[in-house]
């Protein structure tokens, strides 16, 4: 397992993404919704590995949630950075980390797929992340 760093651009987030797949071959997708559009977000998830998300201060964390709000979209109040996504019912969270948000965002090169999720129910959108997306763990410590 390899552990790529990130994190917003004040620092008040920071990632911990560790996946043992190379960063050349794992799946980028490009989400079309027009969040992730508008912030030309490119995200990466691997269901064996493991995100950790530290946040300093809770208060300059925001929580957004939008459409079947089956996800919050993790975004920095100081700095203004989308650094991830993660699911928020309670079974086992799960998270996708956004790549432009990781240290190491040049690494992973592979051509982003673009993605339309539209057409899901509910229901389909859960168990879609509940076997697709990271496993999370929420730390104090950036």
């Amino acid at each position: 397992m390899t552990i790529y760093r990130g994190g917003c651009h004040c620092g008040n987030i920071r990632l911990a993404f560790e996946t043992a797949i190379a960063p050349t071959d794992i799946e980028i997708r490009a989400c079309q919704c027009s969040f992730c559009r508008r912030h030309n977000s490119l995200a990466a998830a691997d269901p064996d590995g493991m995100l950790t998300i530290g946040v300093r201060s809770e208060a300059l964390l925001s929580r957004y949630a939008f459409g079947l709000r089956t996800a919050e979209y993790l975004v920095c109040r100081d700095c203004g950075v989308y650094v991830a996504a993660a699911t928020t019912d309670s079974v086992e969270q799960r998270a996708i980390v956004i790549v432009n948000a990781l240290d190491a965002r040049n690494q992973f090169r592979r051509e982003p797929i673009p993605t339309v999720y539209d057409a899901e129910t509910r229901d389909e959108r859960i168990v879609r992340r509940r076997t697709r997306w990271t496993p999370v763990k929420w730390s104090s410590e950036p």
